[in-house]
């Protein structure tokens, strides 16, 4: 009798296995061809003995098709890249622009110079129904191995519930799916080939994938770039207050130190200066030499979250051709940068 019910338990979890296996090669045949290929150029600054070079590096992430012309990708790929191409999985490559990007919440939105023909699009599933346990499957191109496939679990969700500061807002689904370097900005899919996560970042202490990856919830990327579409700035940047306030002698008692900027960018078209100098201080290395932000269209930078939320709504509400005005410190002088319609 034991046996017997041994060898039932034995084919009904070998069927169960072949029958989960089957549905992911279903899947994965059905949504790989909206899952694309990221490739950017950004400027860097290195340190050439007593010299300081600018230099371009090729990066790589992932991304999906959700229309024709649009892309849902990670911010952290995109954010400051000069250049874009979405490659395809037929080889086909196609430049793009960043429409959207939210930092904090590491998701942005890309739009394609041309239509893709014949498109492949998949959904932005309820991240809210992912619960502790249920299966995901993760596709895109870690280590440059595009269109790889990884499965694994919902781990947890991690929701900053408490913050009110737009600039902070963030919701994780953590996994065990593995991620590695290529993966970030692809999807993550549930067991009906929705998406309901963009794939971010790992927890590691080796550098590589150990089990803990987290990837930023559909649904919070639905309100902040398909419904917010909050502003590019093409920029990335370090909020500056307290004593580091007093050591770039800041008029003020907080700025934003500008690291990087694109030039072809809102930001970088109207003349703001990056930085060129790489320095080490507090432990930290930053860019100096280029420009620190005090405000932006009359909204002093400011590290409350009442004025937060003011310059968040600002941005929110502008429309690309609206005017852009800043004010900033550039080599010990407040100088106003700005372009009107």
């Amino acid at each position: 009798m034991k046996k017997y019910i041994a060898l039932t338990l034995f084919f009904v979890i070998n069927i169960s296995v072949k029958g989960q296996n089957q549905d992911l090669t279903k899947l994965y045949e059905k949504v790989n061809p909206a899952v694309v290929v990221i490739l950017t150029e950004v400027k860097d600054v290195v340190n050439v003995g007593a010299v300081t070079k600018t230099v371009s590096s090729e990066g790589l992430g992932s991304g999906f098709m959700i229309s024709d012309k649009q892309i849902i990708t990670a911010a952290h790929v995109v954010q400051v890249a000069e250049k874009l191409n979405v490659k395809f999985s037929d080889g086909e490559i196609i430049p793009a622009k960043v429409i959207t990007s939210f930092n904090t919440a590491d998701v942005a939105l890309l739009e394609l110079i041309w239509p893709r023909k014949n498109a492949i699009t998949v959904k932005l599933g309820d991240s809210d129904k992912a619960k502790i346990g249920s299966r995901v499957f993760v596709v895109g191109a870690p280590f440059g191995l595009s269109h790889s496939l990884s499965s694994g679990y919902v781990s947890g969700i991690l929701k900053d519930e408490e913050s009110k500061n737009p600039f902070t807002i963030s919701e994780f689904i953590q996994t065990d799916a593995a991620i590695n370097t290529g993966n970030s900005g692809g999807p993550m899919f549930n067991m009906q080939g929705e998406v309901i996560g963009i794939v971010s970042n790992i927890l590691t202490e080796s550098g590589g994938f150990q089990g803990i990856g987290f990837a930023a919830t559909s649904n919070l990327a639905k309100t902040l770039l398909l419904e917010k579409k909050k502003f590019w700035s093409g920029i990335e940047a370090k909020p500056i207050s307290g004593k580091m306030a007093e050591i770039f002698n800041l008029p003020q008692k907080s700025g934003l130190l500008v690291q990087k900027v694109v030039k072809t960018s809102p930001l970088g078209i109207i003349g703001l200066k990056s930085g060129d100098v790489e320095m080490i201080i507090d432990s930290q290395k930053i860019l100096v030499g280029g420009d620190i932000i005090l405000s932006f269209n009359g909204i002093e930078i400011e590290s409350t979250e009442e004025s937060l939320i003011k310059l968040a709504k600002m941005l929110e509400n502008r429309e690309t051709d609206d005017p852009i005005e800043l004010t900033v410190l550039r080599a010990g002088k407040v100088i106003t940068l700005g372009r009107r319609k």
